[in-house]
């Protein structure tokens, strides 16, 4: 061996040995890779294309710490493909093309297919990404794109159509569990070679804090093994508050611009609207938890006070408006407790969706186009006297219970309603009124019969 092959080698291991945990931790086969059972179980399709060598173009997307990086790499090894891998956030499209001539000449002088891994593909632009897709379609590179963002949105239509998607899924409480007893048992890449005691509830701490997220968890892990002393007999014992302060905080998947944000919140109003107060607390607590703007929330509770309780409880719009005032007045963390009591009214306010109705007579707008003001409704502090502007208008307050019957909408559109009360809290009050008020309409020929 020459020397330099012999220092270049000796510069590996020495940066293998000082990886984190997580990396020295990562599989590099199928059957020590966990988790994803629905995608690379055994008979599934992407195991059988692996392990038949016919992995073709696609896309994994999932979680941080689900194992994305980890399976595109076993993929490669399984191949025997040249594997090369980007970071969209550092790659340029001239990053793309070396890359792709390269893949063409080692296809041409060895035979060889290349697989390349694009993490967070998401993050590529359009041009990018449209310079992918000529040598994605014409096999020049095997192309494995790892998001954690729906790549249905985040992904060029034309790239989609030529990946299949797979999608993975945060591992579980007990797939977490048998990665850290293999960390700690392991003692090639892992923690083997330390005399480590670790309490269960100490362990249970890491893993259910670590939300699914096996980096998350191997790292808490190496800090409290690394930085713990050890006893006299050379044992290095981990308890809970260890744990604890090794990973203090259960990381939540949350992105404000990708798919957590909308679909928690999409959770959150769905829950308000259903009337499940403690599922909406959930959901409120889980967004603020993870950064979101409480303004966000708060506007969506306002938008929801009207269009999915309206008149039912007009006191809902309040109690929203109010919080989202109180939020500016008081700020977080004392905001909570506004934003709270307001999302329980709402969620156990009684419903309606009557306010609508406001969207129906917009599309008679326009549908129907410009209406002529009937003569009576005019402004008459103009044109009274040549025009005639106002005359036969009847003044409310001048007759018994504050209203008469007289027309108020336009000759072509006369006798249409848009708004129909509903059945619950005060909005029964208000359809009682509004069908006497509409029956005498048709009495006195102001509506068709």
């Amino acid at each position: 061996m020459r020397t330099s092959d012999l220092f270049e080698y000796s510069r590996k291991l020495q940066t293998e040995k000082e990886q984190p945990l997580a990396a020295r931790m990562r599989p590099r086969t199928l059957e020590e890779f966990v988790g994803q059972e629905h995608i690379v179980g055994p008979g599934t399709l992407l195991r059988r294309a692996i392990e038949a060598d016919r992995v073709s173009s696609m896309i994994l997307w999932g979680p941080p710490g689900s194992g994305k990086t980890t399976l595109a790499v076993i993929m490669a090894n399984y191949t025997n493909s040249h594997f090369e891998s980007i970071s969209a956030v550092m790659a340029g499209v001239n990053d793309i093309r070396q890359l792709v001539q390269e893949a063409k000449n080692r296809r041409g002088m060895y035979g060889q297919r290349t697989i390349v891994l694009v993490d967070e593909i998401h993050r590529f632009n359009k041009a990018q990404q449209d310079a992918l897709l000529p040598y994605v379609e014409d096999g020049t590179i095997i192309l494995i794109g790892a998001t954690t963002e729906n790549p249905y949105f985040e992904v060029i239509s034309a790239l989609v159509s030529r990946l299949r998607i797979f999608q993975l899924k945060p591992l579980t409480d007990e797939e977490i569990k048998v990665i850290l007893h293999r960390a700690l048992s392991d003692k090639e890449r892992g923690l083997g070679r330390i005399p480590v005691q670790i309490d269960d509830d100490a362990l249970m701490h890491l893993v259910h804090v670590a939300g699914g997220d096996a980096r998350n968890a191997l790292n808490a892990l190496e800090l409290a093994v690394t930085t713990t002393p050890a006893d006299r007999e050379g044992h290095v014992h981990v308890n809970l508050t260890v744990a604890q302060e090794s990973i203090q905080r259960r990381a939540l998947l949350y992105d404000k611009d990708g798919d957590a944000h909308y679909d928690t919140i999409s959770a959150f109003i769905k829950s308000l609207r259903g009337g499940d107060p403690d599922a909406a607390l959930y959901w409120m607590a889980r967004m603020i938890y993870s950064g979101e703007d409480p303004r966000f929330i708060v506007r969506r509770m306002i938008i929801l006070a009207s269009e999915d309780i309206g008149l039912a409880d007009p006191q809902a719009l309040v109690v929203a408006t109010a919080a989202a005032q109180a939020l500016e007045w008081v700020g977080l963390p004392e905001a909570q407790y506004a934003l709270a009591e307001a999302a329980i009214y709402l969620a156990t306010a009684p419903k309606s969706n009557s306010c609508g109705a406001y969207f129906r007579a917009l599309k008679e707008v326009e549908q129907e186009g410009i209406t002529q003001v009937p003569n009576h409704l005019k402004d008459s502090s103009r044109d009274a006297g040549p025009l005639g502007h106002g005359e036969g208008y009847k003044y409310p307050h001048e007759f018994p219970g504050h209203w008469v019957s007289q027309q108020y909408l336009p000759d072509s559109v006369q006798g249409k309603h848009w708004y129909e009360p509903g059945e619950l809290g005060y909005e029964r009050t208000i359809k009682e009124r509004l069908a006497k008020w509409r029956k005498a309409q048709q009495e006195e020929g102001h509506e068709p019969l």
